[in-house]
């Protein structure tokens, strides 16, 4: 779920050894240019078309992985899992998982259950939402360690955004 590369600015920056997968090929080629600009020695190779929950990234091989606003496109809990899978799988013991998503919490009563734990959101858009509880539940079964308190900030009263930090232990 790279997308373009809005995320990845600072770091193609500074230098540091970055990739990618998004399963959209125009998002890779938008993000393979500004790679080419911000860190030319970057092989173009490392930003993949390819799904997250299917990256073809080795087990255990980031320190890093950032996924932001990309799970709440999930279509079911199926791909959730397959989605949270795939990118928790290319951590190494210790990494750092940095994750934003839309959830529920502080709008439970603005969003309206479509199927599942998809809900429509009161800016219209239909999404995959998490709550609390659940994240909690996912931080322990993956074996996991919360870094931070989850922090959800409110858009507008439109949708809310979630930021969960977890290391994975080994």
């Amino acid at each position: 779920g790279c997308g373009a590369g809005r995320n990845l600015v600072y770091l193609l920056r500074a230098g540091y050894e970055v990739f990618g997968a998004d399963a959209d090929a125009q998002a890779v080629e938008s993000v393979r240019r500004l790679a080419a600009a911000l860190a030319p020695n970057l092989p173009a190779g490392n930003f993949r078309v390819e799904a997250v929950e299917k990256m073809s990234l080795p087990d255990g091989f980031a320190d890093v992985a950032i996924s932001s606003a990309v799970l709440h496109f999930a279509r079911d809990d199926n791909q959730f899992q397959a989605m949270l899978r795939g990118t928790w799988g290319v951590l190494k013991a210790g990494g750092l998982f940095f994750c934003r998503l839309a959830s529920s919490i502080g709008m439970e009563n603005r969003v309206e259950r479509v199927a599942g734990r998809r809900f429509q959101l009161p800016d219209g858009e239909e999404r995959y939402l998490v709550d609390e509880a659940l994240l909690m539940r996912l931080t322990k079964e993956m074996g996991g360690q919360l870094l931070d308190p989850l922090k959800t900030t409110i858009v507008q009263n439109q949708r809310c955004m979630t930021t969960w930090v977890v290391r994975k232990n080994a």
